[in-house]
């Protein structure tokens, strides 16, 4: 064994893959019981393929990184398209001028798109931050009415904290748009496997210098003890990549970085079409944000309808959840940086990926960062 790799998420398995085709023997250990990370699916009960751990759309600016995909999956073309749902009525997400004139009389709708186009002539788009502080009262309050009914208790269910104390990157991640345009990305390159996504990780892991271990938890044998690193009580000087929770791999020495968490609740109905989008929000439903409808996530020609309900929580490593999602915040972005610099101090380890960088990434800044670090690891590059 060449390298050990901790995790066959998207990070780990692209790292494995490039060691492999430079004939390197790579063992990858996974605690769960699939490939895949929270990219894997199955087709459920009733005949749908699924998404057990929340919608994917792999969507990018980039070519190369698109084409490094298509090596391994034949890809569909996929616009994804998300709304919110409040006081009974949907608009599209991000909100565009179709909100306007869901929410707004006619003549009042009118009057501030006129306003919008002026006071953004030449924009496409503009963060909620930015227009909360537009100097013109109506934009001001366009933008404040947006606030209190979406993204405020939207951010209260899925952080768990005020919109306050969250980093401002989280509220800029869904713009406002000066148009009638729909689609949630707006990326060149946007697609859904055409087979599914465990296929991808399947022929992505198929290579005879890979050895994959499921159902192993590394956390169990890999320790840390006077600036060197050991894999069941013995010294280990091979190449280490880590992909888990920093925190935990050095015991949660200085505490636990927070991670927020999901818990999803699964449901069928005999019914066509539950939503008018495949992700639809619901900033006032009681403890869920939003619902995933499968069978159009791609469209899935079957009848009845599967999806889910997603309830954020706290993540607690004992309590079988997934840490999803960095809780970015001044105390955490310290405390991620005091791990990152233990970390530093271990020459064969290299910590990577969503969790151990303690930050929020799409799938395509995910493999970007794995492409990175392969050509890191095998001398090609410097970071």
């Amino acid at each position: 064994m060449d390298y050990l790799v901790i995790g066959c998420g998207l990070t780990g398995s692209v790292i494995a893959r490039n060691l492999a085709e430079r004939n390197k023997q790579v063992t990858i250990l996974e605690r769960r019981s699939h490939i895949g990370g929270n990219m894997y699916d199955y087709v459920d009960n009733h005949g749908f393929l699924v998404q057990k751990y929340g919608p994917h759309i792999f969507h990018t600016k980039n070519e190369s990184l698109y084409n490094f995909m298509c090596r391994f999956e034949k890809w569909q073309d996929f616009k994804l398209i998300c709304g919110a749902k409040w006081d009974n009525k949907y608009t599209p997400t991000p909100f565009n001028y179709t909100t306007i004139d869901t929410f707004y009389p006619p003549d009042y709708a009118t009057f501030l798109k006129r306003k919008l186009n002026a006071a953004f002539d030449g924009r496409s788009t503009a963060s909620v931050l930015e227009v909360l502080k537009h100097p013109d009262c109506d934009i001001r309050n366009y933008a404040q009415y947006l606030f209190l009914n979406d993204y405020a208790p939207y951010t209260a269910k899925q952080w768990g904290v005020s919109p306050s104390e969250i980093d401002p990157s989280v509220l800029k991640r869904v713009p406002l748009r000066f148009s009638y345009s729909e689609g949630y990305f707006d990326d060149p390159y946007e697609a859904m496997p055409v087979h599914s996504y465990t296929c991808f990780f399947k022929n992505l892991l198929a290579h005879p210098n890979i050895t994959l271990k499921l159902n192993i938890e590394a956390l169990n044998y890999l320790r840390i003890k006077e600036k060197q690193l050991f894999f069941d009580g013995s010294p280990i000087d091979i190449p280490v990549i880590y992909t888990g929770a920093i925190d935990e791999l050095f015991e949660c020495c200085y505490g636990r970085l927070p991670y927020r968490s999901l818990r999803f609740e699964w449901r069928y109905e005999e019914k066509d079409s539950l939503q008018d989008a495949p992700v639809v929000a619901y900033p006032q439903a009681e403890g869920y944000t939003r619902i995933t409808e499968f069978k159009k996530l791609p469209i899935q020609k079957r009848k009845g309808t599967s999806y889910a309900l997603e309830f954020p929580m706290p993540y607690k490593k004992d309590e079988t959840l997934e840490p999803y999602y960095p809780v970015l915040t001044e105390e955490s972005k310290y405390q991620y940086e005091q791990y990152r610099r233990l970390a530093l101090q271990l020459p064969n380890l290299i910590c990577c990926g969503r969790q151990a960088d303690f930050q929020y990434y799409n799938m395509d800044q995910a493999l970007s960062r794995a492409l990175e670090i392969s050509k890191y690891i095998l001398g090609n590059d410097t970071l």
